[in-house]
């Protein structure tokens, strides 16, 4: 059995692959332990790593590095492109406010963790503060910037960096629970009803003026009689697409050049604002049964995979002109978008077409509807988009008053070209699609590499720091982090008369905490707490890996 203890304990290749693999087994398998619901997930294998790093195996440095960076690498850049796309829309008018008390949230959190560090006199370092904080907000990206920034310090001192993710690890559990504590306070302070909450905002969903609607019309204003599209469209001024008409002998597809006639029945797309001014255009809104025959129109959903309809605008490929059919919705990463002409064209975009069957086909050829393509990962894409992160974040950036030139760093870098990527590269045509499980599957293998690294490095000091050391002060630290500031906003939500659900969401997005968001998900029977949480996670996760960072190089 020699050899078998040879592979256990010398170092090799193959001995170290071994430890990696039994962690991240492990630990993913212990992650999925549910207790009332909630799960530690991928967190675990830090724990495991902290476990198996106290006997202080034989494993090259240099090894340990290259995996905790590379990893963290893979997960930053699979987050950039989930978030990528909604990112700048966050800013937009629906997702302001919620931004703003996210931001409330993140400055709260930093104010908390320097006053904390003033009240104790130093007694624990900045830069153990800046792991307990990524710890209490559940922000593996930002302790990863921290110990990227305070390598660099300790480099230019010539001093050993301090193992922050200890704090990390103490912090971490107090904060999914400290969240749902938020939750469970704020409901309990404004005496919330959870189902007087979802039926107020049902109704609210019913009243929105801001959503997609298809409608269908009998004309009966005897101004529009002989009048065509393109002229009664002149007339109402606001973007509505018209995609069936009924004559009273059969079912057409609309053209600019259409004639109108009294008695004609038409469908049409359009915003929920318009309703009324199209009635008043059009006639009564009425309840018609539209149905597909094969024999003239049918409707299919088609799903763009073609690399070079990727960037171009709906109008440029002159699908009605062409094929006789007619574009009503895009769908694009759940999210239903009104079919204008200059809407510009993503690959994975579902594209609802409707017209006859010959046209359906010739558009897909146009589209691509190869659905098994998109299974493929863009490679390049990715590659590239490391390789461009790496340069940027490795161009030295001067500020007053630091002793030190700052960077954005490997996790910076890689962020925004990632951001950047998932918002604008159709324009430099670069598929930047991956399916979710894609998108899952590299972000977790990235985040089980990281964790993994960052316990087998810093678990020889855990037991004599947690246990024999302030470990509880490091939890008392962490839990204060944690619901202080986010109470003190959820609470102001409250007054500012927010849902409930929407707060939860909230606050589970800005502690980048996804179990707390379960929590929610629970004791909710609609997907607003899902919604708010996507809404700032962008935002907010951006936030906090620049934060973390720009704290260890001023403080430390």
């Amino acid at each position: 059995m020699s050899w078998f203890l040879d592979l256990l304990t010398q170092g090799s290749v193959a001995h170290t692959i071994l430890i990696y693999c039994f962690i991240i087994a492990l630990g993913m398998a212990l992650g999925k332990v549910r207790i009332k619901g909630i799960s530690l997930g991928a967190t675990f294998v830090l724990f495991v790593g902290l476990a198996l790093g106290h006997f202080q195996l034989n494993i090259d440095p240099m090894i340990l590095d290259f995996m905790k960076n590379f990893g963290l690498i893979l997960f930053i850049f699979s987050v950039g492109l989930q978030v990528g796309p909604g990112f700048f829309a966050s800013f937009k008018k629906g997702g302001l406010r919620l931004n703003g008390l996210a931001l409330l949230i993140v400055v709260l959190g930093v104010a908390t963790t320097i006053g904390l560090y003033y009240i104790l006199q130093g007694r624990v370092s900045m830069p153990m503060m800046v792991g307990i904080m990524s710890g209490a907000i559940t922000c593996t990206p930002g302790l990863g910037a921290a110990e990227e920034a305070l390598q660099q310090v300790s480099s230019m001192n010539n001093t050993e960096p301090e193992a922050i993710s200890l704090g990390y690890a103490v912090a971490y559990p107090m904060a999914i629970v400290g969240t749902i504590l938020v939750m469970m306070l704020v409901r309990l302070f404004f005496r919330i009803d959870p189902k007087a909450e979802e039926d107020k905002l049902k109704n609210n969903l019913q009243d929105s003026k801001d959503k997609p609607d298809i409608l269908t019309f009998r004309i009966s204003n005897p101004r529009i009689e002989g009048l065509t599209l393109a002229q009664v469209k002149e007339q109402f001024g606001h973007q509505a697409i018209a995609t069936r008409l009924f004559n009273g002998e059969q079912v057409l597809i609309p053209h600019a050049d259409t004639v109108l006639h009294l008695g004609d029945i038409i469908l049409i797309v359009t915003r929920d604002q318009n309703a009324l001014g199209l009635e008043q255009l059009l006639g009564e809104s009425i309840q018609y049964e539209w149905r597909d025959d094969d024999r003239d129109l049918v409707s299919r959903r088609i799903v763009v995979t073609r690399n070079n309809v990727n960037g171009k605008r709906l109008g440029d490929l002159h699908l009605r002109s062409a094929f006789n059919v007619n574009i009503t919705r895009i769908n694009r990463a759940g999210i239903n978008l009104l079919a204008r002409p200059d809407l510009v064209l993503q690959v994975g975009d579902r594209v609802m077409v409707v017209g006859p069957i010959e046209g359906i086909h010739q558009a897909e050829k146009i589209l691509g509807n190869t659905l098994k393509k998109l299974n493929e990962p863009p490679i390049v894409t990715i590659f590239v988009g490391i390789l461009t992160g790496i340069l940027l974040g490795s161009i030295p950036i001067y500020f007053p008053h630091l002793p030190m030139p700052a960077c954005l760093g490997i996790v910076g870098g890689p962020l925004i070209v990632a951001i950047l990527l998932g918002r604008f590269g159709y324009k430099l045509h670069l598929i930047t699609y991956t399916t979710i499980s894609a998108n899952l599957m590299l972000r977790e293998l990235g985040l089980c590499l990281f964790l993994a690294s960052v316990g087998l490095s810093a678990g020889s000091g855990f037991v004599e720091n947690v246990f024999s050391g302030d470990g509880l002060l490091w939890l008392g630290l962490g839990a204060t982090i944690t619901i202080l500031p986010a109470l003190i906003v959820a609470v102001i939500a409250g007054f500012l008369k927010i849902n409930f659900f929407t707060i939860c969401g909230l606050v589970a997005g800005a502690h980048t905490n996804a179990p707390p968001l379960a929590y929610a998900n629970s004791i909710a029977e609609t997907d607003e707490p899902a919604v708010a949480y996507s809404t700032v996670y962008p935002v907010v996760t951006f936030l906090r890996i620049l934060i973390a960072q720009f704290m260890i190089l001023i403080f430390a």
